[in-house]
């Protein structure tokens, strides 16, 4: 951050004495009657007087190296910042200011210069302020301004453990997942004669010596697959139903990273009050694109309008993981629309029992196991598939749970 930030002046501990002086002298020579003190007194309120006519006006300049960080979740984080005057010199001095959710320690202080070590224990975009503390050349001031001096984008951790996806038709694009169409794999598939236009590297010479006739190895081909996963961003209700955005964070950031080691594009939508999303593409680098968009930073991604995930988002044949505690009937209507698109859907309930802040008694309890179960019944007859993502089990258990709809078609 390089803005030039205004200073505000307060008197200082000088000032403050001062005064203190010239009042008591003063009082004294009225009191007791002692005109000699009123010429002790005199210098003190010349000094004071003259405060008026030096007030100074410096500004500052905060830089920080660097001045945008990226780090994980525990992961510490090193900044330098300096501060510089801009205008009438004056002393400068930083010191660190506290930031909820972040431990702050100040390793080196040099007094324009302080150097500061981060550590954050969860996820999110933390803004690091310092103060900021100036005393001019007369020292009867004293200028303090809080500055924003970094932004620190701290990313969710996700297990190491590979996410499987649900099983679909694929892009014909050469990638990792096994299809059960014939052509260029490893995987063995079936023994067929030759025909004109056959590559000879395919013939089966043992098989062509015992049958007389040139026989060829088919294989099983390997396809990537286009993942989009579907964040709820919709306002919930406090309680529950608020902590498990936790969940849903963490939960695509873990389908994203298994996308993308086994070579597959992947994207994301944040579908809620303001939507945003980034298109489906590969590499390393659309990992952190992706956990930035979640963050709502930088400025690759793009907002939108409405409630359903824009077309553009969405390549054809993707298949779509959202998690969402299903408590929002406009994503409900999104999640559906995505699967009259022919897309492959599945939706990751992230909600623990129910979304109300006091223990419900048994009776209520049960209806509202009932009514949740009935609308995961309803959702799968469109094609919707829904699962539920325990405390006590992993998203890979979860995901195995889920049907194999591969010889279906969106209707």
């Amino acid at each position: 951050m390089s803005d030039a930030h205004e200073l505000r002046w307060v008197p200082s501990r000088l000032a403050f004495g001062i005064a203190l002086c010239a009042a008591v002298a003063s009082v004294t020579a009225l009191i007791g009657l002692r005109p000699e003190l009123l010429v002790f007194a005199a210098p003190f309120i010349g000094v004071l007087a003259s405060m008026t006519l030096q007030r100074p006006a410096t500004t500052v300049r905060v830089r920080s190296d660097p001045a945008v960080f990226r780090c994980f979740e525990t992961e510490s984080a090193n900044l330098n910042v300096t501060v510089e005057s801009v205008g009438e010199a004056a002393g400068l001095a930083l010191s660190s200011e506290p930031v909820v959710g972040m431990t702050v320690e100040t390793t080196a202080v040099h007094s324009a210069h302080v150097a500061l070590g981060l550590t954050a224990q969860r996820w999110g975009r933390y803004l690091v302020p310092v103060r900021v503390t100036a005393s001019p050349l007369s020292g009867l001031f004293t200028g303090t301004a809080t500055v924003r001096a970094a932004e620190v984008h701290v990313y969710p951790l996700a297990s190491p453990q590979p996410t499987s996806l649900p099983r679909t038709e694929l892009p014909d694009r050469l990638g990792t997942h096994l299809t059960r169409h014939h052509g260029p794999g490893v995987e063995y598939a079936d023994i067929r004669p030759y025909v004109p236009g056959d590559q000879l590297r395919t013939v089966n010479w043992a098989v062509s010596a015992r049958r007389g006739r040139l026989h060829i190895t088919e294989r099983l081909t390997d396809r990537a697959a286009d993942v989009v996963v579907l964040i709820d961003t919709y306002p919930q209700a406090s309680g529950p139903a608020t902590e498990a955005m936790e969940r849903s964070v963490r939960g695509a950031t873990q389908v994203v990273q298994s996308a993308l080691q086994r070579g597959d594009r992947a994207g994301v939508i944040g579908l809620g009050r303001s939507p945003r999303w980034l298109g489906a593409d590969i590499g390393r680098r659309q990992f952190y694109r992706i956990l930035d968009t979640v963050l709502s930073v930088g400025d690759e991604f793009r907002s939108t309008t409405g409630t359903l995930a824009p077309r553009a988002a969405m390549p054809t044949g993707a298949v779509v993981v959202a998690f969402s505690t299903l408590l929002d009937t406009e994503f409900a209507l999104a999640v559906i629309d995505l699967r009259k698109r022919r897309h492959r859907v599945v939706v990751v309930d992230v909600l623990h029992g129910s979304p109300f802040a006091d223990e419900l008694d048994p009776m209520s309890a049960r209806m509202w196991r009932l009514e949740r179960a009935a609308m995961y019944r309803d959702m799968g007859t469109v094609g919707v598939d829904v699962v539920s993502w325990r405390e006590e089990t992993t998203l890979d258990q979860v995901m195995n749970l889920v049907p194999d709809r591969s010889g279906m078609r969106g209707r």
